[in-house]
């Protein structure tokens, strides 16, 4: 998003864009929606966010319902597990490319680089929850920014090359000033709408059972999960899988894969879960008929709070765009998401480049760690060529996916699994 609406379109400045994913990355829930969403607010109010908003889920929502179903209908077979032989260790670069895109550009002095350590550790070694760590990164930001004036200076004013004026500027962009009416009008429209599909299935299908809770469990991921897809996917991949059972690990990994070769946004993975869980215990529905409503539930109340939360904040947002205080703290919470964004690249590695692992630690330390023994040399192979693809030879991500999607059939023929 950045590469084509900064650097090729030019319809917004580096640093507006910057200041709408600082505050993306405060709301919780999926930040690549929140900013699309909020640009297209910026370019043309309302129905530029609505459009921005709706577009950016339809294709992938499509795309990833057909794939899921495939997925199931082929799950068993060797085919399908010879091509994510070749496809989920690339997933690995992938996560790894974007942590380093986001750390290059968010983590701009020592201070910052502390708080990512900080934030990771915490994730990896202790399993502090994701809210209290970017809540703490934001007070610490804050804090910083009192004792440092300078802490969040912006880009222009630390030497950092912005490129070409956007073609749109600052002041010709969408602006609106809030209003307790305006705000209550979406409040109440937004719930109404967020909950009336969740209402219906429990009244015409079932009260009970799997629907249910995956529409509520993503109702409240919606609300407490902070940092963008990769920092939701930790999240959702720990409950999906430890404590609901919908899906194996490497089943969450192969998910990730195929949301990766989608349009859209990342988080459409969890259409993919919802999919599995509801197809494994569909209750008295047929299964098939159980897979395709979870996934549209869980589509609906994972994006319709995007809605919500930026149409209400934006106005606000733009008040304060100028508060110091206000940009330190949201530094520093892009700063903690990059740590949680490597906790999600060790989760990844750990359940695909091994067979299997072992816990250690106590009732505060928790460290999972790989089984050295069970290393599987050929996802090591794959996703050392997808780094070597996307880091050397600068490909995009499809095109890395698609060399690595064929290396799966390659290794399978020369016995390597």
């Amino acid at each position: 998003m950045q590469r084509v609406l900064v650097d090729e379109l030019r319809w917004i400045g580096p640093q507006r864009f910057l200041h709408a994913l600082n505050y993306c990355m405060l709301l919780p829930g999926p930040e690549a929606q929140q900013l699309a969403i909020y640009t297209g607010w910026l370019l043309n109010g309302l129905r530029g966010g609505l459009a921005a908003g709706v577009l950016f889920v339809l294709p992938g929502m499509a795309a990833l319902l057909v794939l899921s179903a495939l997925y199931v209908g082929l799950g068993d077979s060797e085919l399908v597990d010879v091509f994510f032989l070749g496809l989920a260790p690339a997933v690995i670069a992938i996560v790894l490319h974007a942590l380093m895109r986001i750390a290059k550009r968010a983590l701009h002095s020592v201070s910052l680089v502390a708080l990512a350590l900080t934030a990771f550790i915490a994730l990896t070694a202790f399993a502090v929850p994701f809210p209290a760590v970017v809540l703490g990164a934001a007070a610490v930001g804050w804090v910083l920014g009192r004792l440092r004036p300078g802490f969040a200076l912006p880009a222009s004013l630390l030497g950092v090359d912005e490129g070409r004026a956007p073609l749109i500027s600052d002041d010709q962009l969408h602006h609106q000033q809030p209003s307790v009416r305006r705000g209550a009008t979406i409040l109440v429209v937004g719930v109404a709408l967020w909950f009336a599909p969740l209402a219906a299935v429990s009244l015409l299908v079932s009260p009970t059972g799997v629907l249910i809770d995956l529409g509520l469990f993503f109702s409240g991921a919606a609300l407490i999960t902070f940092g963008g897809a990769y920092a939701v996917l930790a999240y959702v991949a720990q409950q999906a899988v430890a404590v609901y059972g919908w899906l194996a690990p490497g089943e969450m990994v192969r998910g990730l894969a195929l949301a990766e070769t989608t349009p859209g946004p990342l988080i459409m993975v969890v259409q993919f879960v919802a999919f599995l869980g509801a197809f494994r215990d569909p209750g008295s529905l047929d299964p098939w008929v159980a897979a395709v409503i979870a996934s549209l539930l869980v589509t609906w109340v994972t994006f319709v709070p995007c809605f919500l939360f930026i149409l209400l904040g934006a106005p606000y947002v733009e008040r304060l765009r100028h508060n110091r205080q206000l940009a330190a703290a949201l530094s520093g919470i892009t700063a903690a998401v990059v740590g949680v964004i490597a906790n999600l690249a060790v989760y990844f590695a750990l359940h695909t480049l091994f067979a299997e692992t072992q816990d250690l630690g106590s009732d505060w330390f928790s460290l999972e760690l790989p089984v050295l023994s069970s290393v599987q040399w050929a996802e090591v192979a794959v996703a050392l060529l997808a780094a070597g693809l996307i880091f050397g030879r600068k490909l995009s991500v499809l095109k890395t996916l698609g060399i690595c999607a064929l290396m799966g059939p390659a290794l399978w023929l020369l016995g390597a699994r």
